[in-house]
């Protein structure tokens, strides 16, 4: 077999798949930017839905978005599973297209609903492909993509992922580079908070956690008696009633979650795979509430810091203003557990997530190029 020098940077078109939510988004930027922060003249091209929020996030980060249609897995036997088959062949077609039209190199697939036509597309033009999970519990087409992939990664220890290894999440710039010490003072003066005073972080996502809520409504009082102070990110619709107490600030939003991880000596927070990871990188002693709706993902993606000593656990129905005062609160005045808790979260995170990623994506390029003849290039 005759082989083939491996090509310049410039030589070489990825292509990101991925998209729906910032589950599958913010990692898939992440990439994007690592392939263009070490290469600035690599091609990254993003594949994605017309409605999913990569429709507009990925534009606004300056990469070219290319379309294939939504046709989502069916899950009963009705019309829309007996058309499933014409439209999933029409989605492989269309990323087919795309990928002998711009000459795409390598596949790197995050899930989501762009993802499973994508692996079927590379797969049927000889395009090597990798796949990245972000959730202990992947989902469905990354299981399928796996299959044939040349590598996949996940996020959390004891995915069932076939053939994976752990990678780690990519994570944004800000968080990769934040520098807690330095930043402190700052971040905790556009709060409001006294940056000489211990900080306990709450936070449930863009729209809140009610249970959060609900429980720091009734139970605040117990933190900011043992010394604390509160940063509480209650939701952009929410009715918590603001006490007005100098430790206790309530925001609807964070939008820069750099200054407030930069502040926080513990968390309650929900455990989505974006949340813990970062947490888990930036060694900040949490207790997670995992949000109670679905099949279980975000108790699973908390379960490995949980078994590490880096975190625990309260499962939803069971987090109240008594749970506070009785566990929250003797864990924040426990200063070894939280000095424990801070190192065992340097063996389950990592900063180094898209390096990580974008290794697994060179393998499986130089495996690639070493099998197949490179394809010409349209002008």
């Amino acid at each position: 077999m005759t082989t083939h020098p491996t090509p310049r940077s410039d030589e070489t078109t990825y292509l990101l798949a991925g998209g729906g939510t910032a589950g599958h988004v913010n990692p898939l930027l992440a990439v994007a930017d690592g392939l263009r922060s070490r290469a600035s003249d690599a091609k990254v091209l993003v594949l994605g839905t017309r409605e999913g929020l990569e429709a507009r996030l990925v534009p606004e980060r300056g990469y070219e978005l290319l379309f294939v249609d939504k046709v989502p897995f069916p899950r009963r036997p009705d019309a829309a599973a007996a058309r499933f088959p014409v439209r999933f062949g029409r989605a492989v077609a269309q990323v087919r297209a795309h990928i002998r039209e711009r000459g795409v190199d390598v596949v790197v697939g995050f899930g989501g609903y762009a993802s499973a036509p994508a692996y079927v597309a590379a797969s049927r033009e000889r395009v090597p492909y990798v796949v990245h999970e972000a959730n202990a519990k992947p989902g469905l087409a990354n299981i399928l993509g796996a299959r044939g992939a040349r590598g996949a990664g996940t996020v959390f220890e004891g995915t069932p992922l076939r053939g994976s290894r752990v990678v780690g999440m990519p994570l944004r710039r800000e968080i990769v580079d934040l520098d807690p010490a330095a930043r402190r003072d700052a971040a905790a003066a556009s709060f409001g908070l006294d940056p000489e005073r211990p900080i306990l972080l709450v936070f449930g996502g863009s729209l809140g956690a009610r249970r959060l809520n609900e429980a720091f409504a009734a139970g605040w009082s117990a933190v900011t008696d043992a010394g604390w102070q509160i940063l509480h990110a209650a939701g952009e619709r929410n009715d918590v009633v603001d006490p007005g107490h100098p430790a206790y600030r309530i925001v609807p939003y964070l939008d820069r979650m750099d200054d407030a991880f930069a502040v926080a000596d513990a968390i309650v927070s929900r455990a989505g795979a974006a949340t813990v990871s970062e947490i888990s990188a930036l060694g900040i002693p949490a207790v997670y509430v995992p949000y109670a709706v679905g099949n279980g993902e975000q108790a699973l993606n908390a379960a490995s810091a949980v078994r590490a000593g880096a975190a625990r656990m309260i499962p939803d129905a069971a987090f109240t203003a008594d749970r506070i005062r009785g566990e929250i609160v003797p864990l924040l005045a426990d200063a070894d557990a939280l000095a424990r808790m801070r190192a065992q979260a340097a063996g389950v995170g990592t900063r180094r997530g898209t390096e990580n990623v974008i290794a697994m994506i060179d393998d499986a390029l130089a495996v690639g190029r070493s099998r197949r003849p490179r394809r010409p290039r349209r002008p």
